[in-house]
């Protein structure tokens, strides 16, 4: 590493030399592009190079439709402030700037969610500064392909999955040059919300990532929702054929808002069109998943868990529902919904897994908040506790009344055990809990 006047610092990589800058007591080495791709193919590796490598200063970001709800309930997500890229593979990595030589970083990826449709690695609400600075640790954000543009295909002209290869791209990069950042490339960890713990599910079972973590942190992952989604799919996939790589990508992304109202047929699958598909590399067929999860079970570590009540975010989000249904039928649509997307896969998952003789851990978020707070353990809720960054969550709808103390103090207590095993895989029973947190060993 070298220091530069400027408060610019050069990493020599593997990949070439990185220039990061100093921000209060952080190194950030902002947009890495890791591969690139043309529309509809697989991504290709980014080449190694002796010049010092210059990345865009704006993060780009997959095509993509604004979220009306997304922005109602957690912000204000300044979307359109990013460079629009349909090739937006991308990472970006934050390190403390204190470092001693004979030290490494254990390193936690971030991979964000928004059904598989919307997001990319840097937002705001998934700054990961204060966890940085808190615990010594490398956390690493990747953008990748969404949407039509990666997690819809099937066939020659339209590959599945191209999401999922775009993801283990990023993993290969980190594996390969984190340890010039001062990373640890033995202690990697992925951590994921939403779709983002769905595709870390997937990616454990994926061909073609043997060796590229050692642990997951999967928040939240709709797993009710990975099974029997051919039909939808292909439905889905047939009405983007007139679509190749000369379409013009808004019309692309107003064909997919128009025909959304068309999958609610297939009931709640439906509140989650894109994903990956089961039979299409680099994933095993659907019937086989459960079984290569159960081979991983010694080679690597789980945490596991969701938040009390999702699908607040959703039902009592919705004025429509809110106007023609009683709170007791939503509140009880609410458990049962949650129950089935969410927290019955969970614990099988987790049980399946140590019954395997995995080593892994069960939780449950659930803000015990002493303020009138409509959303008690909505989706999402488990963010700014994990982030932090008060600013960005400011005009969050899911946050409304709850003091940023709550969040802060209990947040401050959840990084540390999150951290603690991200480190070392294992969780003590003398470790102190936020009262916000359900944990078990399974």
């Amino acid at each position: 590493m070298t220091a530069n006047r400027n408060n610019t610092y050069t990493f020599q990589a593997p990949f070439g030399k990185i220039l990061a800058f100093r921000e209060n007591g952080i190194l950030k080495a902002k947009n890495i592009r890791y591969a690139y791709s043309e529309r509809f193919k697989k991504p290709i590796a980014v080449q190694s190079s002796d010049s010092e490598i210059i990345f865009p200063e704006k993060t780009p970001v997959c095509p993509q439709n604004i979220s009306p709800l997304l922005e109602k309930m957690i912000g204000k997500t300044n979307l359109d402030d990013f460079e629009v890229d349909e090739s937006p593979q991308y990472i970006s990595i934050f390190r403390p700037e204190n470092f001693n030589e004979n030290e490494k970083f254990s390193v936690i990826v971030w991979i964000h969610g928004g059904s598989y449709e919307i997001g990319c690695g840097d937002l705001p609400t998934a700054d990961p500064r204060d966890w940085v600075k808190e615990h010594n640790v490398i956390i690493v954000t990747v953008s990748y392909r969404l949407g039509v543009f990666g997690f819809l295909g099937g066939n020659e002209d339209k590959p599945a999955n191209l999401g999922l290869f775009d993801l283990i791209e990023a993993l290969k990069w980190i594996k390969n040059n984190i340890a010039s950042f001062g990373g640890d490339s033995e202690n990697i960890t992925l951590f994921g919300q939403s779709s983002g713990g769905d595709a870390i599910a997937h990616l454990m079972i994926s061909g073609g990532t043997e060796n590229l973590f050692k642990r997951v942190i999967i928040h939240s992952a709709p797993l009710g929702l990975r099974k029997n989604r051919q039909k939808m799919s292909a439905e889905f996939l047939e009405n983007t054929r007139m679509f190749n790589n000369k379409s013009d990508v808004l019309e692309i992304i107003e064909n997919y808002k128009n025909n959304a109202p068309s999958f609610l047929k297939y009931g709640l699958k439906a509140a989650m069109p894109f994903g990956t598909q089961y039979s299409f590399p680099p994933l095993c067929n659907e019937d086989e998943a459960e079984e290569r999860w159960k081979q991983k079970a010694k080679e690597v570590d789980v945490l596991i868990g969701l938040n009390d009540e999702e699908t607040a975010f959703y039902l009592k989000a919705s004025d429509t529902i809110n106007k023609y249904f009683p709170a007791k039928i939503i509140n009880k649509a609410i458990r049962t919904t949650t129950e089935i997307i969410y927290g019955k896969p969970a614990a099988d998952f987790a049980e399946n897994f140590s019954k395997a003789g995995g080593n892994v851990y069960l939780f449950r978020i659930y803000p015990r908040f002493k303020f009138s707070n409509y959303f008690l353990g909505a989706h999402a809720i488990d963010l700014p506790f994990i982030f932090g960054n008060e600013s960005a969550w400011k005009n969050a709808g899911i946050l409304k009344n709850i003091p940023w103390k709550y969040i802060d103090e209990n947040g401050k207590k959840l990084r540390k055990l999150w951290t603690e095993f991200a480190k070392s895989g294992k969780i003590s029973d003398d470790s102190e809990r936020p009262e916000i947190l359900e944990i078990s060993k399974v």
